[in-house]
């Protein structure tokens, strides 16, 4: 069961990078986050469970990936001329957050094969303990 586990644990992950993608779109024509301060793009920052030894190791549990945090992107902002906007500077800018439309659809895209991913190795891996039980049965 450990290759399903591990499966799940992919998907967990990539489900929450896709959260994070849809706030930064979602947020992409803000001019102040909740706090007040101007919204800036957050990234998930993810990984292996387990440094590499315990991979190796014959006695470790399931392992698989994590979320480690989110991260802001440290993207500089976009300036637009609103004078009349109530946001605006002394000289009529507004602040927008520097979200790369095109690169955050792209991100998105590559998540949602990496979770498609996730599913069929989970599927097959069902696939095969259904069969090795079958095979039992037999025997």
């Amino acid at each position: 069961m450990q290759a399903m586990e591990i499966s799940r644990t992919g998907l967990d992950v990539e489900w929450r990078r896709l959260e994070v993608i849809a706030q930064n779109l979602a947020n992409a024509n803000s001019t102040q986050g909740v706090d007040g301060k101007p919204y800036q793009a957050m990234r998930l920052v993810s990984g292996p469970k387990a440094d590499f030894g315990n991979y190796l190791s014959a006695s470790s549990g399931p392992l698989g990936v994590a979320v480690y945090g989110v991260e802001p992107e440290g993207l500089p902002a976009r300036s637009i001329y609103e004078p009349g906007n109530p946001n605006a500077d002394a000289k009529g800018f507004v602040s927008y957050p520097g979200i790369d439309h095109a690169a955050e659809m792209t991100m998105m895209v590559k998540t949602e094969r990496v979770y498609e991913a996730n599913i069929v190795a989970m599927n097959a891996a069902r696939q095969m303990y259904l069969k090795a039980l079958e095979l039992g049965k037999r025997s």
